[in-house]
């Protein structure tokens, strides 16, 4: 299986502050990998530097052979990134919103076309992407972020909390459109606190804490070497 992302010893400083020491993993085609881990633990600051949004201070990010420091822009046509605090512009509707999107990233009309209709598909909002953004739900406004992030079916789908602040029911709804195009060959690179998602979404995960990769593999593999019962109790066990 092909390799997409490739993370070697990646460091990021903020003056004394050392926030990745060495940083190491790697992403398949068609993977759907998950960083674990508590607030700043350097889960974001990896997501936004393999995004092209932060500068490393040390170490190697290569995307499909590209690396991040060098051909940036590179990595940007291959890559799509939904941060957790994004949001979408209100006064428009929901389709004008996908299309303006779609103007952004599309070559010609068809292009846009296209992108446009797998963004709606995704989104699976119906009549409502006729309405303002502003009457949407939080979950329908994510979907329709969702929809965005997808519509070019990047190499490498960057996601960080992909379903905070969603109910039971849209969670559940965002986390099979995330399968469903990871089975398609997308491959995915999230961050997540909800580990029942983490074990429902992932085929592997790496547990990072103060700036570390502590361990990394499958959830079932790591429950197992842990003799633990979830990814909670595991993270515990490998932090002591």
């Amino acid at each position: 299986m092909a390799i997409i992302l490739k993370v070697e010893g990646l460091k990021k400083s903020y003056g004394r502050l050392e926030a990745l020491k060495g940083v190491d993993f790697q992403v398949d085609e068609g993977e759907i990998f998950a960083l674990i881990g508590p607030n700043g633990a350097g889960k974001t600051t990896t997501l936004r530097i393999v995004a092209t949004l932060l500068t490393p201070s040390g170490g190697k990010v290569e995307l499909r052979g590209f690396d991040v420091k060098k051909q940036p822009e590179k990595i940007r046509e291959n890559i799509s990134y939904l941060p957790e605090e994004a949001g979408a512009y209100r006064n428009l509707k929901g389709k004008d919103y996908l299309k303006f999107m779609a103007n952004f990233y599309a070559r010609t009309d068809e292009e846009a076309s296209k992108f446009i209709k797998t963004a709606e598909g995704v989104a699976d909002l119906g009549n409502r992407l006729a309405e303002k953004v502003g009457t949407y739900s939080k979950g329908m406004v994510r979907k329709l972020l969702l929809g965005r992030a997808l519509m070019t079916r990047p190499a490498l789908a960057i996601l960080d909390e992909p379903t905070s602040g969603l109910d039971v029911i849209n969670s559940l709804e965002v986390r099979e459109i995330i399968k469903r195009y990871a089975r398609e060959g997308i491959s995915v690179l999230l961050s997540s606190h909800n580990m029942l998602e983490i074990e429902f979404l992932s085929d592997r995960v790496a547990l990072i804490d103060k700036g570390r990769i502590l361990d990394t593999g499958t959830p079932r593999g790591l429950k197992e070497k842990y003799q633990a019962e979830n990814l909670e109790t595991v993270f515990r066990s490998a932090v002591q």
